[in-house]
């Protein structure tokens, strides 16, 4: 009961849908616990930034000496979801969280993150391929839009789009800098197929969200009906 008490109050300000959400929320619930109490939510944002600077790193190495440097990625990955995972999540079982601070440093670190993995791809691309970075980058921001638009519908905050949310995404990119670090010139291909499938999740999604601004506004167009129709008695 304890156990489940404390995961209700770290995962209070957020809604999960994605595959592994189980797994995921009870390592951090692990984890928090552990966290010496010197290092703040702020020390955690940072240390997810600088997982994202050693992927940058590991496309920089896997493109000028080897691609097997392409492996400390995953690394940056890993250190990528500890910090961005827990910084909330450790203010609120401190019972500090600092709501919209805590967002919106959130939403410009995620941002900062997604570019310098961007870039690295950029970097380490043939140059027929270098677009397709680029393209990544302008559908993930699209889907980052959309979860923040989302949430100002609906004030339901949710990271996922469907069963996929950021973790599912390290992890398969996980997977294809194990593959290219292996065999070579196969990353192209399975991110062009990503921004395909990324492309196609957030036209659903947009237009989820489209019908959903539709709803919120017909009903406060009814709310505001009432409240006059009540002010007339």
């Amino acid at each position: 009961m304890e156990e489940s008490n404390t995961q209700k109050r770290i995962f209070q300000d957020r809604k999960r849908t994605n595959v592994l959400r189980s797994a995921e929320q009870a390592t951090i619930s692990y984890l928090v616990k552990r966290v010496p109490a010197f290092i703040s939510s702020n020390n955690l944002t940072f240390l997810g930034t600088i997982g994202s600077g050693i992927v940058l790193l590991a496309f920089i190495l896997g493109a000028y000496v080897s691609r097997h440097y392409l492996l400390l990625g995953i690394a940056g990955l890993a250190i990528n979801w500890l910090g961005d995972s827990l910084d909330g999540r450790v203010a609120y079982y401190r019972n500090i969280p600092r709501k919209w601070y805590g967002f919106s440093l959130d939403i410009i670190m995620d941002w900062i993150s997604t570019v310098l993995m961007g870039l690295g791809y950029i970097v380490y691309a043939r140059n027929e391929y270098e677009l397709i970075a680029f393209v990544f980058v302008v559908l993930y921001g699209w889907a980052m839009i959309i979860s923040q638009l989302r949430y100002k519908i609906t004030d339901i905050y949710s990271i996922d789009s469907g069963f996929v949310g950021p973790t599912e995404v390290r992890l398969i990119i996980a997977v294809i800098l194990i593959l290219e670090a292996s065999l070579g010139h196969l990353i192209e291909y399975f991110v062009a197929v990503m921004c395909v499938i990324l492309l196609i999740v957030n036209f659903i999604e947009t237009k989820k969200l489209l019908r959903m601004g539709d709803m919120r506004d017909n009903a406060e167009r009814e709310e505001k009906l009432r409240k006059m129709a009540a002010g007339q008695k």
